[in-house]
């Protein structure tokens, strides 16, 4: 916590940034974005201040604050702050109880409580807990943005037909007032909104760099104008107020309304903060702009603290003017703050004409903007994808429709979390195989697999959640081929182990353990080696099991694996290692001895020392019994072939009055030998310890045959 903070200053100073290297091209981009959204702030601040209770002015100078600072320390280019449908009635809702609507003391618990949502979102940014808002997959993101144009477009039926609609935030109860009063719409104010969006339609077609909104939204003015239609019963914005956004006086020391506002600060601090980002995200979706979610959040937090302490009321980020933004050619943050410069102006300089401007003209601009960020192509996408996005988004989407945004927001979000832990809960556990040409591992359930050895990747992380899904899935995996001893894990995917999946691995080492065999570990990553150490498994397990997979099968081939049962009881070649391995079928009633758990130790010779003796006085016989084609390619000299088939296959030709060292490839086939003589009474026998291959590394002498 302490490291996040340290670098919170520099969250400050984001309008240094966003202004370093500003050019003319954007700054006329921006103005025109700012203008024709700010067309479209002006009347929904009114509307959106009366539906919380307050007066209309505070929803001017929320306006004026929130757009200005939001935009100025936020990261996103579009995300437009300031009073919206969700924060009205989530501030309505929390005061109620506290006073009635309009009052002085509902007024000024409204600032209070902006002030306080403002800080835990300023502080959350502080401490960079952007993270949290990874849980709004794209899923959520493309269902959230569809349902939100659906029901901007219905929200404006009533000024598009001039209609007195009873407020609702069903989309079903809106189109059933609709269709009970269809025959009182009216007929101006319809061909007005009609025109404007056709004129948005076609002004993109003609030329893209004409600003089409604010070219609309004029030009839908003048028409109204010149042919009289405020006369005819088209509504208009009305009279604005003329004054600068005054300073509160605000009850902070009231500890007891502090106390009573603290749970809906939080609720509103946190609904606002997923909402604002989830649209951002809609928006980044379209203009490929990469966010910083920490940076988003104290933008958010200043913005409702300047909002609270210039009278202004809880704000958050709009999803249609953050469209309106984006589709007006908005080229950085100064849009959106320029649209609170006009709101600003317009309360002074253009408050005659805006007064004028018809609400059908902006109905229909904001019904062409909402369709245009439905976005069909990534909805069919997510279609024809994972079935877990598919039901996120048409669920995210059906809870916009029906409930509140902010409840759509976090369904949406808790569904993906849900998801999320679905997924890393029951990670895939896969026995693999190389392919044809040994260069990668695949999951081959049709084909069948080495006697000896079971290779699974994990596929996901090793900690509680997914603990018990791991531990049943490679306990069913061994219990398939129960002759199998060894267990390889290929580990690349776990980047983090807990305590509970330690004991997973012990329970699974313990199986393996019993059956005489051992498990081995490839790629395990540096974090999760960490876990390892500090939990003592690496010292059960054994450094020597932990193998680098270039090598890894080899290692376990030569040095671990019973060459026996390659040879003898095995027709597959399952590695690259068994290509060259000769088959070879036991005759019937012949059992080639087990050498796995407790068995009677048998004596073991070093290289050099057998170099030694097989040069003294009374030179022991050595017995090769590998294979015939092993043992031309390299033997020690005078060693005596005897394949191990030969010894097993009948009574033992060898002398019983000499000492005998039997001789193999790692000194596997040697031990089992060696069992089987024993228990013919042979008593003065000893294997090379570590076979063939600690001859070969010790530089000693060997005899080819041609």
């Amino acid at each position: 916590m302490l490291a996040s903070l340290r670098g919170a200053p520099a969250m400050l100073t984001q309008p240094i940034r966003l202004l370093r290297g500003y050019s003319l091209a954007a700054l006329r981009a921006d103005l025109i974005a700012g203008a024709s959204v700010g067309v479209v702030l002006l009347p929904q601040s009114l509307a959106f201040s009366l539906l919380a209770g307050l007066p209309p002015t505070m929803g001017l100078y929320a306006a004026i604050m929130a757009s200005v600072i939001g935009a100025l320390w936020g990261s996103s280019s579009h995300l437009h702050s300031g009073p919206t449908n969700t924060a009205s009635i989530l501030t309505l809702s929390v005061l109620l109880p506290i006073a009635a609507p309009g009052s002085p003391a509902f007024i000024a618990a409204a600032g209070l409580i902006a002030v306080m949502a403002g800080g835990i979102r300023l502080l959350m940014g502080m401490a960079r807990l952007g993270v949290l808002v990874n849980f709004v997959s794209d899923s959520v993101a493309v269902g959230f943005t569809a349902g939100a144009g659906i029901l901007i477009m219905s929200n404006q039926i009533e000024p598009l037909l001039n209609l007195k609609l009873q407020s609702s935030s069903s989309l079903l109860d809106t189109l059933h007032f609709t269709a009970v009063q269809i025959g009182q719409a009216h007929l101006p104010s319809l061909m007005l909104g009609l025109g404007t969006v056709g004129l948005l339609l076609l002004l993109p077609r003609l030329q893209r760099k004409l600003p089409a909104v604010l070219l609309s939204v004029v030009a839908g003015g003048a028409v109204s104008w010149g042919l009289g239609m405020e006369a005819l019963g088209v509504k208009v914005l009305g009279e604005l107020p003329h004054r600068l956004p005054p300073l509160a006086t605000l009850p902070a020391l009231n500890i007891h309304l502090v106390g009573q506002l603290a749970n809906g600060a939080l609720a509103l601090a946190i609904i606002g903060l997923v909402e604002a980002v989830a649209i951002a995200r809609a928006v980044a979706s379209h203009s490929r702009q990469r966010l910083d979610s920490n940076q988003e959040f104290v933008g958010q937090g200043l913005a409702n603290i300047a909002a609270g302490l210039f009278t202004g009321y809880p704000c958050s980020g709009s999803f249609n003017r953050s469209a309106l933004s984006y589709q007006s050619g908005a080229r950085t943050g100064l849009g959106n703050a320029f649209s609170g410069v006009f709101v600003l102006t317009a309360m002074f300089v253009l408050a005659p004409l805006i007064s004028h401007l018809p609400r059908p003209v902006l109905a229909g601009t904001l019904i062409v903007t909402a369709y245009s960020m439905i976005d069909r192509r990534a909805m069919a996408r997510i279609w024809r994808g994972a079935r877990g996005d598919t039901a996120i988004m048409l669920i995210t989407l059906a809870a916009t429709l029906a409930l509140p945004l902010q409840f759509a927001v976090l369904i949406g979000v808790l569904m993906s979390l849900g998801y999320y832990l679905l997924k890393t809960s029951a990670p895939q556990v896969l026995a693999v195989l190389p392919d044809d040409k040994f260069r990668h591992w695949t999951h081959q359930p049709n084909t069948p697999g080495c006697p000896q050895l079971t290779v699974v990747d994990l596929l996901g992380d090793l900690y509680f959640g997914a603990a018990n899904h791991v531990e049943e899935s490679l306990y069913d995996l061994l219990m398939i081929s129960p002759q199998q001893r060894f267990l390889m894990l290929r580990m690349h995917s776990v980047q983090h182990c807990d305590i509970s999946g330690i004991r997973v691995l012990e329970n699974i080492l313990r199986i393996c353990r019993e059956r005489g065999g051992g498990m081995f570990l490839v790629r395990v990553h540096e974090p999760v080696l960490r876990v390892m150490r500090s939990t003592g498994f690496v010292q059960l397990l054994g450094a020597g099991a932990f193998l680098s997979e270039d090598d890894a099968v080899e290692t376990l081939f030569h040095h671990v694996l019973d060459p026996a049962i390659c040879i003898y009881e095995c027709e597959l070649r399952t590695f690259r290692e068994c290509q060259e391995l000769p088959k070879r079928a036991l005759a019937s009633g012949v059992i080639v001895p087990e050498v796995h758990g407790p068995t009677r130790p048998v004596p073991e010779l070093a290289a050099r020392a057998l170099w030694a003796r097989l040069r003294g006085a009374d030179p022991p016989l050595v017995v090769d019994v590998r294979e015939p084609r092993e043992y031309r390619l390299g033997h020690i000299p005078e060693a005596q072939l005897v394949p191990l088939l030969n010894i097993l296959g009948g009574p033992s030709a060898l002398p019983r009055d000499r000492s005998i060292i039997l001789a193999c490839r790692s000194g596997r086939r040697s031990a089992r030998a060696a069992a089987h003589l024993a228990a013919c009474g042979h008593a003065n026998i000893s294997i090379l310890q570590g076979g063939m291959l600690a001859w070969e590394a010790a530089a000693l002498l060997e005899a080819v045959d041609g």
